[in-house]
Formats: structure tokens, C-alpha cells, sequence
């Protein structure tokens, strides 16, 4: 019709694709400065509590997250999702490089907190844009695919922070610089997206908290916390249990713990060919692996079978996330749909932040730390349990994948 401005783009794989990277930056916070924490805490040894206040500069961003994602999601929903996102990217690059012209502590600590809200808004919006544009089993693919990409680039950014440390303790924070690749590439490949309500210019229109489904999603963000307990305590405990077996090696620790982590990815490749079962039936089988896992790890007598039982874990953390994440997604409209990413974002961090307390509480009450992790396989049990009995079902929010250029 003469005068129709309005296009129709259908997202394509460069769209997904410069989604997905943005994962990645929430890992590069913490597991790219890693292997420097030891410099820096020689470098600030003479400030005043600086055994405290230097782990901070790894650890204040996963706490920004845990907090600020909700209100990260609100403002998506209410201000538009690509506009923030493209915004935190810059936030990101220039709070991310900052440390290697800052030399007081507080201001390092300061720019880490810039670090954390960026990635907030970054992890909440960039899945709230898959959402957007995906539907059906194309949304579920590029869901599943954080989990292995956030898996995958620990690994990668690891082995990147070690070699940068070696010519100091500042290079390695240049890394997050890389935060405007994926500024030029969500600039390129995607659009403003609108929903069946919106204002101006492509941003939502707010909706009543009556159009929000309160009742299901606790359901899932009880259960997203409790599996983000038991999806870190195998990448935060697994060394401390091979020493435990009579491994000194910090090399080989790495390497073996490296070998086990593989399997999130592998179970998030499963999940891509059975993601469509039904919830119930998915929560069964990824609760019975942790739980498999768990109790395998406690009872080994080496090495070699702990390192199995804590790939048998892997595995079903990999299938679980995805699990949750799409969950969520699909009860959620797109009016909606970034305050419900924030919450679902925020109960993930918390669970991170929960797993090391757990465990320590546990390991006191069970002797140590293999007999915490066979509490862990009868907590794992209680929720397989409980995927057996609940009335749990997948919601059918319709997802737009024709949107228009805001």
C-alpha cells in the first residue's frame, strides 16, 4: 500500500547469533580476572582490609546482578529493550577498561560496580530479545545456547586472563573492551522490536501487574534457585574434592575440572533434540543426574570416578538451565517479558551466590565436604521428586517473530 513505511524483518542466524555472544560477558566479570586475583592482592596489600575488599573486584558484579536484574527488566519493558542494550554495551567497555587507569582501590571497586549494572541489563535484555524475535523450537535453540556459550567462554577467558597477567595485573581488564564488537553487531542485526501493545517509537506500553503471571512464575524462580545451588557447587567445589582424593597439581586440577565442566554443554546439546518434552518429564531426568552425579562424587574412592560423577552432574545442569530459561520465556508476554527475564536472571545469581554457603553448612553437618556432596544428591532427589508429582506444564504465550523497525 502507497505510503506503508512498516517492514517485516524475520530474524535470521546473525541475529541470533549477536544475541548470544553477549553471554559471554557475564563470565568474562569474574573468570577473566581470576588468575590475577593474587597480584592484585599484592598490589593492594598495604590498604587497610584489602584480604576483603580485593576479592570484591572479582565477586561485586554477580551481586549487581543478583539485585539490580529485576529493575534491569522493568526498564527494558518500559524504555525498549535494544536501545538499553545498546547503551550497556558502552557502559560495559568503558567501566570494564577503567581499572587500567585507576589506582585507588575504591574506584577500581566503584567501576566493577559499572560492571555489574552493564551486565545486568546486558544478560536480562539480550535474552529478553530472543525472546522477542524467536519462536517454537528456534527460540529454544538459541536459549539452550547461553548456557553452553557462558560454559565454554570460561574456559577461553580463563586461559586469556593467565597469559595477560603475565605482563601485569591492568592488561587483562583490556578484554572488556570487546564489549563494542558486540555493540556493532546488535546495532547491525537487530531492530527495536514491538508488541501487540506499544507507544512510540517501538517502546511497550506498560501493563498491569494483573497481566503478569504472578502463581507460575515463583514456581519456576523457587526451582530456578535451587538448581542454580546444586548447577555451581560441582565448578566451585570439584578442585577442593580432587585435593581432597590426593591431587596437588594445580595444573592437572585445572585440567581435569576443565574436562568435567564440558558437560553443560554437552547437556545443553541434548536439550536441543528433547527440549519440547514435557516439563515434568525433563525436570525428572535432569534432577535424577544431579542427583547421580552427587552421589557418585561422595562415594569415590580417586579421582577417576569422582571426575565421572561430576560430568554425570554437568550433564544434567546443562539439560536444566535451558529447561528453566525457556520455561519462563514461554509464560511470559511481550509486555512483560523483560521484568520476567530480570526475575528469572536474579533467582539464577542468587543461587549462585547461596551454592558455597550450602555447601559449607552442609559439609559441617555431614563431616566434611564429601559427605556435603551426598546431601546434595538427597536434596537433588527431593526435587526429582517433586518433578514427579507436581502438576507442572509449559505456558503458551504466543511469541511475535514478525517485527516491525522501531
Amino acid at each position: 500500500m502507497a505510503g506503508e513505511t512498516l517492514s517485516h524483518p524475520m530474524p535470521g542466524p546473525l541475529t541470533g547469533i549477536a544475541l548470544l555472544l553477549p553471554i559471554t560477558l557475564s563470565t568474562m566479570a569474574i573468570v577473566l580476572l581470576a588468575p590475577i586475583l593474587p597480584q592484585l592482592l599484592h598490589a593492594y596489600r598495604a590498604v587497610p582490609g584489602y584480604e576483603f575488599w580485593v576479592p570484591m573486584i572479582l565477586t561485586v558484579p554477580a551481586l549487581c546482578v543478583a539485585f539490580l536484574s529485576p529493575i534491569a527488566g522493568l526498564l527494558g519493558d518500559h524504555f525498549g529493550r535494544r536501545r538499553l542494550l545498546l547503551a550497556a554495551f558502552l557502559l560495559y567497555a568503558l567501566t570494564g577498561v577503567a581499572p587500567v587507569f585507576l589506582t585507588s582501590l575504591p574506584a577500581i571497586l566503584a567501576s566493577r560496580v559499572g560492571v555489574g549494572l552493564s551486565e545486568a541489563l546486558i544478560m536480562v535484555l539480550s535474552t529478553t530479545l530472543i525472546g522477542d524475535y524467536f519462536t517454537g523450537a528456534a527460540r529454544d535453540k538459541w536459549l539452550a545456547g547461553q548456557t553452553a556459550f557462558a560454559s565454554l567462554s570460561a574456559l577461553l577467558f580463563f586461559n586469556i586472563g593467565g597469559q595477560l597477567g603475565a605482563f601485569g595485573w591492568r592488561m587483562p581488564f583490556w578484554v572488556y573492551a570487546s564489549a563494542l564488537l558486540m555493540f556493532a553487531l546488535v546495532l547491525r542485526f537487530t531492530w527495536e522490536p514491538k508488541g501487540e501493545r506499544s507507544g512510540p517509537a517501538g517502546v511497550a506500553a506498560p501493563v498491569a501487574d494483573g497481566g503478569f503471571p504472578w502463581r507460575r512464575m515463583m514456581i519456576i524462580l523457587a526451582i530456578t534457585v535451587y538448581g542454580s545451588i546444586f548447577f555451581y557447587t560441582v565448578q566451585i567445589q570439584a578442585s577442593s574434592g580432587l585435593v581432597h582424593l590426593g591431587l596437588t597439581d594445580p595444573a592437572r586440577i585445572g585440567l581435569l575440572t576443565s574436562i568435567a565442566s564440558i558437560g553443560v554443554p554437552l547437556g545443553t546439546f541434548v536439550y536441543s533434540r528433547v527440549g519440547r518434552w514435557p516439563i515434568r518429564r525433563l525436570l525428572l531426568i535432569e534432577f535424577a543426574l544431579l542427583a547421580a552425579g552427587f552421589a557418585t562424587m561422595a562415594l569415590a574412592k580417586g579421582p577417576t570416578p569422582f571426575l565421572v560423577g561430576c560430568f554425570l552432574n554437568q550433564v544434567g545442569a546443562g539439560l536444566l538451565l535451558p529447561t528453566l530459561l525457556v520455561w519462563s520465556m514461554s509464560l511470559l508476554s511481550f509486555e512483560v517479558r523483560g521484568r520476567g527475564a530480570g526475575m528469572w536472571q536474579s533467582a539464577f545469581a542468587f543461587g549462585q551466590f547461596l551454592s558455597p554457603v550450602v555447601v559449607t553448612l552442609l559439609g559441617r553437618q555431614a563431616g566434611g565436604l564429601m559427605g556435603a556432596f551426598l546431601l546434595m544428591s538427597v536434596g537433588a532427589l527431593v526435587g526429582a521428586g517433586i518433578a514427579l508429582l507436581a502438576p507442572l506444564r509449559r505456558g503458551a504465550q504466543p511469541v511475535k517473530s514478525m517485527i516491525v523497525h522501531g
